[in-house]
């Protein structure tokens, strides 16, 4: 069975864990790389990373870009929000359906 974990800072992640979500807390960039590795080799199927962190770590995320599984989907952390989770689903969808489908932007 595939799982789901979530990737960055424990004050950014913590609250994942009573949605039933792993959580792997971490703050420096080469235990995040390395992290992200193991969970890809764990059978983790989406894979949530904090902005920030996914930041420090994106050319480890863009060998996953073309996969099928897992799917990384950055989300925003205690930081605040850059935009940078927004702009991956866009690009998906984009990508997806051949055309932008959020008008107004």
């Amino acid at each position: 069975m595939y799982k789901i974990a979530v990737l960055g800072s424990y004050d950014s992640i913590y609250g994942f864990s009573t949605l039933g979500l792993d959580i792997f807390p971490v703050n420096d960039p080469d235990e995040a790389k390395s992290r992200l590795k193991w969970l890809t080799e764990e059978k983790y199927a989406v894979i949530y990373v904090t902005e920030g962190l996914a930041a420090s770590m994106q050319q480890e995320i863009e060998k996953y870009k073309e996969q099928l599984l897992p799917a990384i989907i950055l989300i925003p952390g205690i930081t605040g929000n850059t935009g940078a989770g927004v702009s991956g689903v866009k690009s998906s969808v984009e990508k997806a359906v051949g055309s932008d489908i959020i008008f107004g932007e």
